[in-house]
């Protein structure tokens, strides 16, 4: 066995997809490591490097060994009762199971007799020799290509007719253990160590001398950065240097997208004129961002400044005239988003209402326009509810998707509901039905902004509703990742909306409201439910992650509140409360309850006689109750929901008496029902805040 060395894997390739390189160059590496870290060829101290450029996939690992080290190992063959007769000799099944295992040479009385944690088992003992790294590395190298994220996998054919399907052509593979080339085939591809430099400043066929060599001798000889983090960060470091002073709006997609399209990157300055600063910056940031993958610039107050910059492949002492081309084609492109906004705002959005009436919204559900008239209604109902502006909530929902038959929409669909208030305001409508149109898409993902404000709140609120009711209804729930209609956020939204405002409105009333825009039998006849219990399915993972523990929500979401305003104070509540002392005797008394009812709730009597009740603790229990009810209704009156779940830590002994003292399960019907009666009104003051119960341990 040598000693361990660093291994170089790489595969040249046409271009790959930029969006996908980042997780196509870790998860490359990450699976060839895994699978040699499985059968045992790194060291302790290997390090794994991925690399990934726009036309390579390689990793390089240092330490790995060149045999796998031996490896003990126990296989178990038989129970002792099978394998041996009453005279202790070996049975025909254990005969037989040794010369299938080839294993005849082994002497029956020299195997192990050990436990398998049922009976007394036979096993087998012995060393497995280490096997060689070209044996390892090829199923490690074909379990990544197999397991590769491919967005899009494609097939061509090598020169020698054969098809081969992957991301792109592959045209080289590159496998060295130090300085030996390690026998693989990949793709139809044979292992060598040549590889391809940068396509316009380099050569292909650079020789790598040994794996250690890889990533300098690319960076030397074949001008390629061919690691992805150093890369973007030589980009970041490029951009501050040409902002001059500037603000940079470097999101995080854009920059690894020009990441993965340059190998040896070049940052350069251009200009666009000024004039084009009269169209809204978010046009202009967006022309520059998707359709050129530049960086727009801003200054100190957030404003867009007329320069920009671009990310070029090319490194070049004058490099005019890139800057000159790329200038000319964002000229063009500015020109086009300022037509588009020139144009759009000859028609005014109420004019543009009726064309929606040619967009589907959904073939069961009908137009765009349809929908916008069941948002207007649902909009105008919550304004009622809450006293807010109810005429311009209708008329903001009204107008909220005109913005989608506009040109600019229709070029970026990024802007509709912000293109939407921009035509608002040109028109001269009122402010909060200008903001009520941007902001009704609101929340838009995790931790988005909420809309602000009566009028945005309503129709943010009917937009969600009728699209969960409405795409419900008609059968399309979400299943396991898939959730094209985007359910879970629009349900997330609305929970955050409700919870964060907060607003003080009843969930079902919501419900009822959007449901009740559709014909009678065109939603399926259990939406409302099940809308409400996946809304508080979205609830309960929130709350999850806001750090509540399982057991404090479901206390309080187990009977699906109405008002999900009032949860976090219960919640604080049933916090408190489970920090008393008295808190755990309650709890499993309540759940004690609880158990008895499920099972005996219908042999119940109406209501409690005091006159059956015996003297002592059944008497004494519903005595403390008949005071602590309307002490604990005024406090919930209140919302006080910590001073009524205190003032029910006083029954504390009360409640332990009774079930020391009383046999609820009475011989005689009419106590039983008495009693039965007593523990229903118990639990209802009980879980007035919460179910209790579920704090039991």
């Amino acid at each position: 066995m040598g000693a361990p060395a660093t291994l170089a894997i790489e595969l040249v390739t046409e271009e790959l997809p930029p969006k996908a390189l980042k997780a196509l160059g870790e998860a490359f590496a990450r699976a060839i490591a895994d699978g040699l870290a499985r059968r045992g060829f790194l060291a302790p101290e290997s390090a794994v490097t991925p690399f990934a450029t726009p036309r390579r996939l390689a990793v390089a690992i240092t330490h790995v060994r060149d045999i796998a080290p031996d490896k003990p190992f126990k296989e178990k063959l038989l129970p002792v009762s099978v394998a041996f007769d009453a005279q202790g000799k070996p049975t025909p099944a254990l005969l037989g199971k040794l010369k299938a295992r080839q294993l005849s040479h082994v002497d029956p009385s020299a195997l192990l007799r050990e436990s398998d944690g049922k009976v007394e088992a036979l096993f087998y003992a012995d060393i497995a020799k280490g096997g060689p790294l070209v044996t390892a590395l090829q199923a490690a190298l074909d379990e990544a290509l197999e397991t590769l994220p491919i967005p899009k996998v494609m097939s061509y054919q090598r020169p020698d007719g054969a098809t081969v399907r992957f991301v792109r052509p592959a045209h080289r593979l590159l496998a060295l253990h130090g300085e030996a080339v390690v026998d693989l085939t990949a793709l139809g591809l044979d292992a060598g160590r040549l590889t391809d430099g940068h396509r316009f400043l380099s050569r292909s066929g650079i020789e790598i001398r040994n794996a250690d060599a890889y990533e300098e001798t690319l960076r030397a000889e074949g001008k390629v950065v061919a690691s992805f983090s150093e890369r973007r960060e030589r980009i970041v470091a490029a951009l501050a240097k040409a902002a001059g002073g500037a603000t940079i709006m470097m999101p995080d997609a854009l920059l690894d997208e020009v990441t993965a399209l340059v190998e040896w990157p070049a940052v350069y300055a251009g200009t666009f004129d000024r004039a084009f600063l009269e169209v809204p910056q978010e046009c202009l940031v967006l022309t520059m961002q998707q359709n050129q993958k530049y960086f727009a610039l801003t200054d100190a107050g957030g404003r867009l400044v007329h320069r920009f910059l671009v990310v070029s492949n090319i490194e070049t002492q004058d490099p005019a005239a890139i800057v000159q081309g790329n200038e000319r084609v964002l000229h063009a492109r500015l020109a086009d988003a300022r037509f588009f906004f020139d144009q759009d705002r000859k028609v005014r959005l109420a004019d543009r209402v009726d064309r929606l009436k040619a967009v589907v919204y959904h073939n069961k559900l009908g137009t765009q326009h349809e929908r916008v008239q069941r948002i207007a209604a649902v909009a105008g109902a919550i304004a009622a509810m809450q006293g807010a502006d109810g005429a311009a909530a209708k008329r903001a929902a009204q107008l909220a998707k005109a913005d989608l038959v506009t040109d600019m929409v229709g070029e970026f669909p990024e802007l509709q509901g912000l293109m939407g208030r921009y035509y608002a305001e040109h028109d001269g409508e009122a402010p909060d039905v200008a903001a009520a149109i941007e902001q009704h898409y609101w929340p838009r993902f995790a931790g988005d902004s909420l809309p602000q404000g009566p009028v945005a709140q309503c129709v943010a609120l009917a937009d969600k509703l009728d699209a969960l009711v409405a795409i419900w209804g008609i059968g399309l729930v979400p299943t396991g990742e898939k959730d094209p209609f985007g359910l879970r956020r629009h349900a997330l939204g609305i929970v955050r909306m409700l919870l964060e405002t907060p607003l003080p409105l009843s969930l079902p009333a919501l419900l009822e409201c959007a449901a009740a825009q559709f014909p009678a039998g065109k939603l399926a006849p259990d939406t409302v439910a099940g809308v409400a219990g996946f809304i508080h399915e979205r609830l309960r993972h929130l709350l999850r992650e806001q750090g509540y523990s399982a057991n404090e929500v479901e206390a309080v979401l187990c009977d699906a509140p109405t008002r999900i305003d009032l949860v976090p104070a219960r919640l604080l509540a049933v916090r408190e409360f489970a920090a008393l002392p008295e808190a755990g005797a309650l709890a499993a008394a309540n759940k004690r309850i609880v158990n008895i009812l499920r099972k005996s709730a219908s042999d119940a009597a109406p209501a409690v006689d005091r006159a059956r009740l015996a003297d002592g603790a059944e008497h004494d229990l519903w005595l403390a109750f008949q005071k602590l009810e309307p002490l604990v209704d005024d406090h919930c009156a209140r919302n006080d929901y910590a001073g009524a779940l205190l003032a029910l830590a006083s029954a504390k002994p009360v409640v332990d008496r009774f079930f020391d003292d009383v046999m609820v399960m009475a011989d005689d019907p009419a106590i039983r029902a008495n009693r039965l009666a007593l523990l229903r009104g118990v639990a209802q003051t009980m879980n007035r805040v919460a179910d209790i119960s579920k704090l039991a341990v």
